[in-house]
């Protein structure tokens, strides 16, 4: 193995141009040399790279959802369900990409007092799961209704005479003010209950792999996630709907129509006949909620949804429609998945000795199969849903800083901190309080401009997997189950770009969706580069999102740079039947569209033959 060497984190690279970059970001995300307490502790912990959610530099605004999981996660590991060996996971920034570390409990006899308060307070949801999930529905639904009808009022040249009349003794003014805050606030709690269940979805599937892996030596990590596959949950809904849409199309008999894939020529096409008439009800009925899923991970500010861009899910739906005239199954095979799952369940138990051994496995298997909906359900709700709106309202803030020239861009606004954005709004309210002419466009314009050629030196800058010391062994459960860092990957990550293009032969990954298969590569760095996929090739990707589901009809197996065996594309390719090797490091940037490779994914092994 290559002997693992990554910067030490206050000796990283400035990129020249950048200098002053920090005050992009919050303050305490830095790296720092001037405590020798926190020097010594940043040096020593291990800091990778995040390209799991961001395969791209941060904008200053949208590191809010960096800020609200930094807190949530850590809380609820931490201070709320005392997960035994875990507290939060750290973070950094340098050269606008995320670094984080987790955090292990450092006195090994605290860890029988957590386990002690883990068992009760998480025992408590897992024994009341339904009621507290629904529950949990219904706070989301609340708040992203909030977030939906929240008004982001414009600043009138006189107020209304209601101010007056009915003695409301607020302005305009004050209500923008608490209107962004209200918004804030909201993203903010959202984050709050992301966090609520998924620790102890994640933690419930740790626990249960760790019994197998004590009980079955010998078992690969992938057939234990196959023991939990086949559970049907939300986030698949919005393709599903695409593939009842474009069976509804063939069976009226407008399914040309609406292969051309335009909305305004879909639209106006399907409006001249009866049968178009109803398939464009059902199309608009299908756009509250699911059509909010965003052509991303929903994480940046450009993620819009599908209802932002309806040529996207008409795109993906022709797909279907070309499958569907062919007769060719689009379903998911979920049954054959089911059938395995219970194979391997079957097998796997007659291999224990004692009827109390059954029991725990059939206790810690049930409770996984339980709590593993919402590990991908959640996402749906927050991440698409939720942001999807979250990122519109944000543009409303930003037009009215467009209107009093403070930026010359709605799209502009992401340059701002949104503590940054709270500042120019006081300057906004007061100036057109007093009738004065605001500071802002003095100081935004300029500073937006050289923000942007920042954030242009940062993409073409290519981060380091990692920063600080390597530890002898990385056993931190969701470190290695979402994000397949392990000591093993990080050698195999070190060793991978050690080798020249020339002598490249093999890329090794983390086992992500058993199968066996030989085809051309096409590597898709956004799911706007699926449309080029062709039927029956390899996709190579830096992560995937529900977004690209449609892919996953055309490709016969994926491979990504990121993620470990519970990330989406792991998931998904399980659900699909279709092998997959996740967390390769360095997928996309070695490997080439066009290049024949064979795929091992029950082994995490790539093959370049061609």
């Amino acid at each position: 193995m290559a002997e693992m060497k990554f910067p030490n984190p206050h000796e990283a690279e400035i990129i020249p141009g950048t200098e002053g970059w920090e005050r992009m970001y919050p303050y305490h995300y830095q790296f720092t040399t001037e405590d020798p307490e926190r020097k010594k502790y940043e040096e020593g912990m291990f800091w990778f790279y995040d390209g799991l959610h961001y395969p791209e530099p941060m904008y200053p605004f949208d590191i809010i959802w960096d800020e609200a999981w930094f807190l949530s996660l850590s809380q609820f590991n931490s201070r709320v369900f005392i997960v035994p060996p875990a507290m939060g996971i750290d973070h950094r920034i340098h050269n606008g990409y995320i670094y984080i570390t987790p955090i292990p409990v450092s006195d090994p006899e605290e860890i029988p007092k957590r386990v002690e308060l883990f068992m009760k307070r998480a025992g408590y949801y897992y024994q009341n799961w339904d009621r507290l999930h629904d529950q949990w529905e219904g706070k989301m639904r609340d708040v992203i209704s909030q977030v939906t009808k929240l008004e982001i009022p414009t600043l009138p040249e006189i107020e209304d005479e209601s101010v007056v009349t009915e003695g409301l003794g607020t302005s305009t003014g004050y209500k923008l003010l608490k209107a962004y805050d209200k918004l804030i606030d909201l993203g903010i709690l959202t984050w709050q209950y992301h966090f609520e269940f998924l620790n102890l979805g994640y933690a419930a599937y740790v626990v249960f792999v760790d019994f197998c892996q004590k009980a079955f030596p010998d078992i690969p990590l992938q057939k234990i996630t196959q023991m939990v596959g086949g559970i049907d949950v939300i986030i698949y809904r919005p393709d599903e709907e695409l593939k009842k849409l474009a069976r509804l199309a063939v069976d009226l008999g407008v399914d040309d129509i609406a292969l051309k894939g335009n909305e305004a020529e879909v639209f106006e096409g399907m409006k001249a006949s009866e049968n178009g008439r109803k398939w464009l009800e059902a199309f608009n009925a299908a756009r509250e909620p699911w059509f909010y899923v965003s052509t991303g991970t929903g994480w940046y500010h450009h993620d819009k949804c599908w209802n932002d861009d309806l040529d996207v899910p008409l795109s993906a739906m022709g797909i279907y429609i070309e499958k569907i005239r062919k007769n060719e199954n689009i379903a998911r095979p979920t049954q054959s998945i089911i059938e395995e799952r219970e194979r391997l369940t079957t097998e796997y138990r007659a291999l224990l000795a004692t009827d109390v051994d059954r029991q725990t496995f059939d206790q810690l298997l049930g409770t996984a199969k339980t709590v593993f909906p919402y590990v991908e359900n959640h996402l749906f709700y927050v991440e698409h849903w939720f942001h999807s709106i979250f990122w519109n309202k944000m543009r409303e803030v930003s037009k009215i800083l467009v209107d009093f020239k403070f930026i010359e861009d709605i799209e502009d606004v992401w340059y701002l901190k949104r503590s940054e954005v709270k500042d120019a709004l006081w300057d906004v309210v007061t100036s057109w309080a007093t009738g004065c002419k605001p500071r802002g466009p003095l100081v935004w314009p300029k500073e937006v401009a050289w923000r942007k050629g920042v954030m242009d030196r940062f993409r073409e800058w290519t981060p380091p997997d990692a920063m600080g010391t390597v530890p002898e062994n990385i056993t931190e459960p969701f470190t290695i189950v979402l994000w397949g860092i392990t000591s093993d990957s990080m050698s195999q990550w070190a060793k991978l770009k050690a080798i020249s293009e020339n002598d490249l032969t093999k890329i090794i990954g983390f086992p992500g969706s058993p199968g066996v298969v030989e085809g051309i590569v096409r590597v898709c760095r956004s799911v706007k580069d699926v449309g080029e996929l062709k039927e029956g090739e390899i996709l190579v990707a830096p992560t995937t999102s529900p977004s690209w589901a449609p892919a996953f009809q055309k490709i016969k197996a994926a491979i990504t740079d990121v993620g470990g065996v519970m990330c989406h594309a792991a998931i998904v390719c399980r659900e699909y039947g279709l092998p997959a090797i996740v967390g390769t490091g360095s997928a996309t940037s070695r490997l080439k569209t066009g290049q024949r490779v064979r795929l091992d994914g029950a082994r995490g092994e790539i093959d370049i033959i061609g």
